[in-house]
């Protein structure tokens, strides 16, 4: 197949923003960098693999999906990357709420929440604990490779990264022992990741029944996980589970809230993630991703 599937002028989107900003992480830049309109990546998603390229057009960006049918976007690609979704509404809405963050929601204006699968974030954001965001997708990328499904030769004839494998599904990490999954580098998150696969193969936790709880009982179920807290929870919640309304609090995103409307004081996390709600309602988790923008714009919380 060499057949390229084109988007122009596609508005409220950019490619990198919306990879880099640490909702995903099986992914490679693969471009030279020299050209800062212009962006290429290579992405491994629900078992697909995708070459995606970013140029500039009159109106927005143009998308180039390389070696992609019609019927692979539509069916795949576009809800992925969210692209039926009215992004600037939900940009105005959100300034609306709070007018300090019109400067930076314009700087990064191309920001989208990826529908991503959910065992993939859950066991992504697991590994993701004290880890940066570089780490953690060479441990994505080591899981997949040692434990995943092989690329057909047709796949890795398509690619120019390193990339092998998709990741693994909850039947082959509940395969694998404890030494192999740490074999990844993922550390003291192995048995973590054990106790999510069993879960999520057994049927104690999926998507469909949590899809029939409510945000208390998602993340209270969420966190019966071993290694799962509230924060990873609402990550699993925004990312994994297209809960829009979830507002994952960490360290930094505790200190630019607390700045922000805290005065500066200490304020519980339980708190922070209630008001934010409140102030932002279901566009709290997209709130999240340009305060922590803002955060690291104006350098908040760093000593």
């Amino acid at each position: 197949m060499n057949k390229n599937y084109v988007l122009d002028n596609v508005k409220d989107f950019h490619l990198n923003q919306v990879l880099e900003c640490g909702q995903c992480f099986h992914f490679a830049r693969t471009d030279n960098g020299l050209n800062p309109d212009e962006y290429e990546y290579e992405i491994v998603a629900r078992n697909r693999i995708l070459h995606i390229k970013e140029e500039p057009s009159s109106d927005g960006v143009k998308l180039i999906f390389f070696n992609t049918e019609d019927w692979e976007y539509q069916t795949i690609w576009k809800d992925y990357f969210d692209l039926d979704r009215d992004y600037a509404q939900i940009k105005q809405r959100i300034i609306q709420a709070d007018p300090r963050l019109e400067s930076i929601i314009e700087e990064n204006s191309g920001i989208r929440i990826l529908n991503q699968d959910f065992f993939e974030t859950l066991i992504s954001f697991i590994i993701s604990q004290n880890k940066q965001i570089p780490q953690i997708k060479q441990v994505v990328n080591n899981l997949s490779t040692e434990l995943g499904t092989k690329f057909d030769v047709t796949m890795i004839d398509r690619l120019s990264s390193e990339f092998d494998s998709f990741f693994p599904n909850a039947e082959q990490l509940i395969n694998a022992t404890e030494d192999e999954i740490r074999m990844s580098k993922c550390g003291f998150r192995a048995p973590y990741i054990k106790d999510a696969a069993e879960k999520v193969f057994y049927g104690t936790i999926s998507a469909e029944k949590l899809s029939n709880l409510d945000d208390d009982s998602t993340r209270d179920l969420l966190m019966t996980i071993h290694g799962v807290g509230e924060k990873v929870a609402n990550c699993v919640m925004l990312f994994g589970l297209g809960r829009r309304n979830a507002f994952p609090v960490d360290v930094w995103m505790k200190r630019i809230c607390e700045y922000l409307y805290y005065d500066e004081a200490d304020t519980p996390k339980s708190i922070i993630e209630e008001d934010a709600k409140k102030r932002f309602g279901q566009y709290a988790g997209y709130a999240q991703q340009y305060l922590f923008m803002y955060g690291q714009k104006n350098r908040i919380g760093v000593k």
